[in-house]
C-alpha cells in the first residue's frame, strides 16, 4: 500500500515565517524594505471615509425640493457642525421667524439635491493603522497597501482560537501538560501576560484572566460551554478572531479537557519569560488560518534540527479531525481504502476510517485530518 501525506500543526523551536500586513483600502506605507520593526511599529495607514448622513432640508424648511438650492447658507465642500444652520427660508409676511434647516451631524457638506430636497453630509474620516504584529524585518513592500514582515522564531499553531492579535510575556502557569488551568493558577500581576495551561482552561480561569488583564491563554483544550459562557453567545468554527473580548484563547488539542502534547508544552516552557505575539484568529475552510503564538529570536535558533513538514498517513497513525461533525476529535487510523468515495456534495474523495476516543469508528475525508507527531 502506498503512503499518503498530510500536514500537521506547526510546533517548531526554530523556523522563519512571514506575515503580510495589508490595509483594507488604499493608503500610505510607512516602512521600506530592510527596516527593523517591533510588534507595535506602524506599517501602513489610511483614512476610511466617514458615513454619509442624510439631512432633510425641504422638510425642515417646508418648501418644495426644487426650491432648496436658493436657501442654502453654506457651500458644497464646507465643514459643518452638529446643530449648525445650513439653510434658511423666508419670513412669512414679516410676522413669523424664517424657517431653518439644522444639520444633526458633524462633517463636510458633500451634496444637496433639488429633486429629493435633501443634503448629504460626510462624517469625518476614520484613521486606520496596521502594525507589524511581530518583531522582524520588512522584506517586501506593496505600494499603498502594506508590507511583508519576516522573522526567525519559535512558532506553535493551535487547532482553534478566539480573539485577535496581542503581545505579552509567556508565563507557564501549571506544573505539567496534564494539569488543568484554574483560577487559582492565575496571579493578580498577570496583566499583559500569555498564560500557559495544561489539559485545559476552566470558565473561572478565563474570567479571572480577563479581569486581571492577561493577554491570552494557551491550553490543550476548552469546553465549548465554557467558551459560550465567556463570550455570551454561541460561536461557529468557520472563522473567528473578531470577538470583542480583552484576551485571546488558543487550544492546541481540541474541545474538552485534553492534555497538551508534551512537545508543545516543553517548547512553551523553554520560552517562558520571552515576549510573544499571539493571534487567536481561526478559519476552518478553504484558505485555512491557524491560531498561533510566535516568539522571535528563540534561544534554540540555529540549534534545532530540520523539522518535517509532512508525515506519512498509515494504519495506526494518530490523527486529529479538523472538520465538523467530528472537529477536534483525536483517533487512530484503522483503514485507508484505496477507492474514491462520493460525498453528499457529489465530490469524489479518498477517505480513511479511524477509531476516535469514544470507541466509535468513523469515516472521514483524508483532507479533513492532520497527523499528530509521534511522541507528541
Amino acid at each position: 500500500m502506498g503512503s499518503a501525506y498530510t500536514p500537521g500543526l506547526t510546533v517548531s523551536s526554530d523556523i522563519v515565517v512571514r506575515r503580510t500586513r495589508r490595509l483594507p483600502i488604499k493608503g500610505e506605507v510607512l516602512v521600506k524594505v530592510g527596516d527593523s520593526v517591533d510588534p507595535k511599529s506602524p506599517v501602513a495607514r489610511a483614512m476610511l471615509p466617514g458615513a454619509l448622513q442624510n439631512v432633510k432640508l425641504a422638510d425642515q424648511l417646508g418648501v418644495e425640493p426644487k426650491d432648496v438650492t436658493q436657501f442654502m447658507k453654506i457651500e458644497l465642500g464646507s465643514p459643518v457642525e452638529a446643530g449648525q444652520i445650513v439653510a434658511e427660508g423666508k419670513k412669512m409676511f414679516g410676522l413669523f421667524k424664517a424657517p431653518i434647516a439644522i444639520c444633526d451631524f458633524t462633517g463636510t457638506l458633500e451634496s444637496y439635491s433639488d429633486i429629493t430636497g435633501n443634503a448629504l453630509v460626510r462624517e469625518p474620516s476614520i484613521p486606520i493603522e496596521i502594525d507589524a504584529y511581530i518583531k522582524g524585518t520588512v522584506v517586501d513592500v506593496m505600494p499603498e497597501e502594506g508590507a511583508v514582515i519576516e522573522t526567525r522564531c519559535a512558532m506553535i499553531q493551535g487547532i482553534f482560537g478566539v480573539g485577535g492579535e496581542r503581545q505579552g510575556k509567556i508565563r507557564v502557569a501549571v506544573s505539567g501538560p496534564d494539569q488543568l488551568l484554574d483560577e487559582g493558577n492565575i496571579k493578580d500581576d498577570d496583566q499583559g501576560k500569555i498564560l500557559i495551561g495544561g489539559s485545559g482552561m476552566t470558565a473561572s480561569a478565563i474570567k479571572k484572566a480577563s479581569k486581571v488583564g492577561a493577554a491570552g491563554i494557551i491550553a490543550g483544550g476548552l469546553k465549548d460551554s465554557d467558551l459560550i459562557e465567556f463570550l455570551g453567545y454561541d460561536i461557529g468554527v468557520a472563522i473567528t478572531g473578531t470577538e470583542k473580548i480583552n484576551l485571546s484563547l488558543i487550544i492546541t488539542e481540541g474541545f474538552g479537557f485534553l492534555p497538551m502534547a508534551n512537545r508543545t508544552f516543553e517548547l512553551l516552557r523553554s520560552l517562558e519569560g520571552l515576549v510573544a505575539s499571539l493571534n487567536g484568529s481561526t478559519q476552518i475552510r478553504a484558505g485555512v488560518i491557524r491560531p498561533e503564538i510566535i516568539v522571535p529570536d528563540p534561544p534554540q535558533a540555529g540549534k534545532a534540527a530540520h523539522e518535517e513538514k509532512a508525515l506519512a498517513l498509515e494504519v495506526g497513525s494518530q490523527i486529529r479531525i479538523i472538520r465538523e461533525p467530528y472537529f477536534g476529535m483525536i483517533g487512530s487510523v484503522t483503514d485507508l481504502p484505496a477507492e474514491l468515495v462520493t460525498l453528499e456534495s457529489g465530490t469524489h474523495v479518498r477517505v480513511l476510517r479511524a477509531k476516535i476516543g469514544s470507541g466509535e469508528e468513523v469515516t472521514v475525508p483524508r483532507a479533513n485530518v492532520e497527523i499528530m507527531a509521534v511522541g507528541s
